[in-house]
């Protein structure tokens, strides 16, 4: 597109957007001394404004559309940003051991403040990688996922409160728990894909919400559950600054744990499995692949996680009511897993840490917070719709005669 049609069409939008804003911007009724104040200020404003960005806008995407050319199979230049550092040992070792020697120092160097946000985006970091399973690397869409974070939740709240169990043994009963209601959604919506799995799961979600929020002689409804324990560590007593730095660095090892068992369920056959089925299910399946099977293992290994973090969330917090778990929790961890680039492990990782950290840190913007996370994901869905870390496609070329065939990645 030439400058000057970039040009005019800018303008027009300019004009467009100060006819649509005239009504709210520029008139301002004065109830008190009873006259209409003109803003023409605000109008200059808003048409230099969208102009600029809309030209802007226009200039970005014609480079866009120039600048794509044919990536040449294997070359580093060309790799998404996870396999190029680590094809690239100068640079990953270094920034590796720097990334390593600060997680270490961050409640050493910063507040307690700072340090329970960072455990919380810790938190949906294992979140959005039990997500990325199933959306990421099965392709099947799970808006009611907050469902097993909740399960987790009341399991370690109720356990504890009932029964006087412990941190640590709830952990992994939370996982399972977890698991048990990942297969018991996976069996009615074995045959569903697209938007009716979608719904199915949402509702799911919905009614483990009012369950909990209506039984009140199950759940204590509304009113929630106070008083429980924090993680352990050998019975020794803690104060709430020692026992919040404790739960960050147990949050950074689960959540190393999480990248490394993630990462090789997605190098395993189970996982090669599940980018078949997000790929093409019929396919798949004339492949001899089980789809039911496949399918029921995605729900239940995605759920494990959500459920094990549950009890972390309850054992963090010390008090847990439905309210914790909407569907904009769930709208939440999805959003981390498509921003970072759906089966990416470190986009799902990068997602989380800019998706919860950059609110707090703009609380100085209050009133244009939203509009401003808003613009940032529709720059990211215009620009960059694959992720911020693009997962990598494998692809097999076969050699010439007497020469071993060897994986290429593109």
């Amino acid at each position: 597109m030439k400058a000057s049609e970039e040009f005019k069409k800018s303008f027009f939008i300019s004009l467009w957007f100060m006819l649509l804003t005239f009504p709210i911007l520029v008139i301002r009724v004065n109830t008190i001394e009873k006259v209409v104040e003109w803003r023409w200020r605000n109008m200059a404003f808003i048409g230099i404004g969208s102009f600029l960005l809309s030209f802007v806008w226009r200039r970005l995407l014609s480079r866009k559309e120039k600048g794509r050319q044919p990536a040449e199979t294997g070359n580093v230049e060309t790799l998404p940003l996870g396999r190029r550092l680590l094809a690239e040992p100068r640079i990953y070792r270094p920034a590796l051991t720097a990334l390593a020697l600060f997680t270490i120092a961050f409640p050493l160097l910063f507040s307690s403040y700072q340090t329970n946000i960072m455990t919380t985006a810790l938190i949906y970091v294992m979140l959005g990688l039990g997500l990325n399973i199933v959306v990421g690397l099965a392709g099947l869409l799970d808006l009611g996922y907050v469902a097993f974070y909740a399960v987790g939740a009341y399991s370690y709240a109720l356990l504890n409160h009932h029964f006087g169990l412990g941190f640590w043994t709830i952990l992994p009963v939370g996982g399972l728990l977890g698991a048990l209601f990942g297969i018991l959604l996976g069996f009615p919506v074995l045959r569903l894909r697209g938007d009716y799995l979608a719904i199915v799961t949402l509702g799911f979600g919905e009614i483990i919400r009012l369950i909990l929020e209506n039984w009140n002689a199950f759940s204590f409804g509304p009113s929630g559950i106070a008083n429980i324990s924090r993680p352990g560590l050998f019975g020794i007593s803690m104060t709430l600054n020692e026992a919040t730095i404790y739960i960050y660095y147990l949050m950074v090892a689960l959540c190393l744990f999480t990248i490394f068992v993630v990462n090789r369920l997605q190098d395993s056959r189970i996982g090669r499995a599940w980018i078949a089925l997000r790929e093409d299910e019929v396919a798949c399946q004339a492949m001899g692949i089980d789809k039911t099977r496949t399918k029921l293992t995605a729900f239940a290994l995605g759920a494990t996680w959500a459920g094990m973090v549950g009890v972390i969330f309850a054992a963090k917090t010390t008090f847990i009511n439905p309210a914790s778990f909407t569907f904009m929790e769930s709208a939440m961890i999805l959003s981390i897993v498509v921003l970072g680039g759906m089966g990416s492990i470190m986009g799902v990782i990068l997602g989380a840490l800019i998706l919860i950290l950059t609110p707090e840190y703009l609380r100085a913007f209050s009133a244009y917070r939203m509009l401003l996370f808003g613009t940032a994901m529709v720059l990211m869905m215009v620009f960059r719709p694959q992720g911020i870390v693009t997962n990598i496609r494998r692809v097999y070329r076969y050699g010439t005669k007497g020469k071993e065939s060897r994986p290429a990645q593109a």
